[in-house]
């Protein structure tokens, strides 16, 4: 019980310490408006997202019924909206923690043990690294079909490769202090020094990581759902795109249109704020700077 109330004491300073930078009010706002509409979205006046409607429905302009107008399966786009966020946030936050324990794993690995082992993670890395990101996405996404997990999996296969880099680089340093090398002189073993000792020194640079990784997933599901690769039964802002795509009237729908579109700039906006914020705060003398 102790741990959990000190852990929760450090949650609420560093989001205490966040809001002291406005790149990171902005994206912490934003972030909670999007997580609000998509824990709540059953009770912000919506209907499924997947009932279609009769002909008198189809493409119908924004009106008192329909807030955002209809599509072409007269479905509400109000509904597709706010239940679209979800998938945009569980795509995003999903991937990140795979691609950044992915990430994290091989990034301590090659740092700690360096030699050839290090050599040939870091090798792995830059293959990955090498390759185009969007034609491996559209070939692995083909490949396994139209699934949101799967679409997690392509996005964080091909996501965690900086968080590889930028660990080990962090473990580089951090294993020639004094007190890594204490640990070890009193026995402890590899695994304790890695996962004990370091892991805990890098946790602040994997945090910021993982937020810019989750901009990267919502990016990657969106471009993917819009070429038709993403999962037609699940309701995504990509997939809107692609439907109204697909049914040949995307230029005279601005209202179809615009809501996904404005809703993946601007959580997208969000997340690269906070990131860019989580970095700032993280670097050593921002208290000091900031007078706190």
């Amino acid at each position: 019980m102790t741990k959990f109330l000190h852990g929760l004491s450090s949650v609420k300073s560093f989001v205490a310490l966040l809001w002291t930078s406005k790149m990171g009010r902005f994206g912490l706002i934003i972030f909670a408006v999007f997580a609000v509409i998509a824990i709540f979205a059953p009770f912000l006046r919506t209907v499924d997202p997947n009932a279609t409607g009769g002909c008198e429905n189809m493409l119908v302009p924004p009106n008192a019924q329909f807030w955002f107008g209809t599509d072409d399966l007269a479905r509400d786009i109000w509904s597709q909206l706010l239940y679209g966020s979800r998938i945009s946030l569980l795509v995003g936050f999903t991937a990140a923690i795979l691609a950044v324990a992915v990430g994290t794993t091989v990034g301590i690995t090659a740092g700690f043990y360096g030699g050839k082992i290090g050599e040939l993670l870091m090798r792995f890395v830059d293959f990955f690294m090498m390759l185009p990101r969007l034609p491996l996405m559209i070939i692995l996404a083909a490949v396994l079909g139209p699934s949101i997990w799967n679409i997690i999996f392509v996005v964080a296969i091909v996501s965690w490769t900086t968080t590889a880099r930028v660990v080990r680089s962090q473990v580089l340093s951090i294993k020639e202090r004094a007190f890594v090398e204490a640990s070890r002189c009193i026995g402890a073993n590899d695994s304790l020094l890695m996962f004990g000792e370091i892991f805990p020194n890098v946790v602040p640079i994997i945090f910021a990581q993982a937020v810019l990784v989750v901009t990267t997933a919502i990016y990657s599901e969106a471009v993917l759902a819009f070429l038709g690769l993403g999962d037609p039964t699940t309701v995504s802002w990509g997939m809107m795109l692609h439907f109204a795509f697909e049914s040949g009237v995307m230029s005279r729908t601005p209202n179809w249109i615009a809501p996904p579109v404005a809703s993946i700039v601007v959580l997208i906006l969000g997340f690269t704020f906070l990131g860019t914020a989580v970095s700032d705060v993280l670097k050593p003398g921002y208290r000091e700077m900031r007078g706190l």
